[in-house]
């Protein structure tokens, strides 16, 4: 893998991509210049909650058939194991529970494992610690090329705090200075969902974390209470080429729309390649340019703003009607997953937080 790459992360909750997308993804990401995908959904329970569980087989066949959809196009293929409860309590039976699953895994030969300590209560004494032990047993029993972990405070923003309980002490600088140089460590900047990156801010977390962090981008993903209402279309903004020196890789979690995420996601690589000579707009008709259907392209052009800013539940009815019955003349799977998200289907539902 190169010094610094583009990556996707499936890493939301909510309505999840099918099987299908999944493996649509590979020839997209090739294409794009992207070098990996993670299949980190929180939707499936077997790598968060139920981890102890194995897949049902047909799940886990779909699996074995994505890792090896993903090697024949030439991504790197990743999956994101949520070792749930173990912040608390860390005996010889979860030892063993772990290692036979990790080597469960190791039948879908991953390139890049990722051990998320993500989105669960962490107000734990010796939290650093305890999970450098995971870490360890997980590496020793994993055959993954590379290894990535996302700390419980993967952030500067306070919301974490106040969610998951007040950080230990010198949390991080313990957990950067217990792993091995070559593992990676997930960071999202100075919030859970950063509308900018400053590269001195990056400096600050590689201090604390003693390596380059691996960026992960929450845009434009939509999968919560308040954002469900909106599609993140805009191409990519407020991100400096500079981020290729000080991060050793850009991850982006998508939106639960597998295809509009496309039309977001094409503008990426355009940040690094252009630098000084990125333009957002003219990065934004190049990607609506290859939908490939050109009336569509200039309809979601003209709705982008909407879409983007005042969201489903600024429509009025009138409004709503007449976008539906716009979209409903499209055959294309971008027109195909707004008519569902006009719909309703992608509402969030808070039940998915309680896995």
């Amino acid at each position: 893998m190169s010094p610094f790459f583009l990556a996707v992360i499936e890493g939301f909750y909510g309505r999840q991509w099918s099987w299908a997308d999944r493996r649509a993804y590979a020839q997209f990401l090739s294409q794009q210049g992207f070098e990996a995908y993670v299949y980190a959904p929180k939707g499936d329970h077997f790598l968060r909650s139920r981890w102890r569980e194995s897949h049902p087989e047909e799940s886990w066949q779909q699996l074995l058939g994505l890792a090896a959809h993903y090697r024949q196009a030439g991504v790197r293929f990743g999956l994101g194991l949520s070792p749930l409860g173990l912040n608390y309590d860390y005996g010889a039976a979860d030892r063993d529970a772990l290692r036979v699953k990790v080597q469960s895994i190791n039948a879908l030969k991953v390139d890049t494992l990722c051990i998320l300590f993500d989105d669960a209560q962490a107000d734990i004494a010796g939290l650093a610690s305890r999970q450098l032990s995971i870490i360890e047993d997980i590496g020793a029993a994993s055959n993954a090329s590379e290894i990535i972990v996302c700390p419980s405070y993967y952030s500067f923003d306070p919301v974490l705090e106040k969610v998951f309980g007040t950080m230990p002490d010198n949390y991080l600088q313990d957990l950067g200075r217990g792993l091995d140089s070559a593992c990676g460590v997930f960071w999202t900047g100075n919030k859970v969902v950063s509308s900018s990156y400053a590269i001195n801010d990056i400096e600050r977390a590689a201090a604390l974390l003693q390596r380059r962090p691996m960026l992960w981008d929450n845009y434009p993903v939509n999968d919560g209470r308040i954002i469900s209402n909106f599609l993140h279309l805009k191409a990519f903004s407020d991100r400096p080429w500079q981020l290729s020196e000080a991060t050793a890789g850009h991850w982006v979690n998508p939106m639960n729309q597998a295809a509009l995420s496309q039309v977001v996601l094409r503008t990426l690589a355009d940040v690094y390649r252009l630098k000084e000579g990125y333009d957002g707009p003219v990065a934004q008709q190049k990607s609506v340019d290859q939908i490939g259907d050109p009336v569509l392209g200039r309809q979601l052009l003209e709705d982008l703003a909407c879409f983007q800013e005042r969201g489903l539940s600024g429509l009025g009815t009138d409004e709503l009607e007449r976008l539906q019955g716009v979209y409903r003349c499209f055959e294309h799977p971008l027109a195909v997953e707004i008519q569902d998200w006009l719909a309703g289907g992608y509402i969030f539902d808070p039940a998915c937080l309680t896995d």
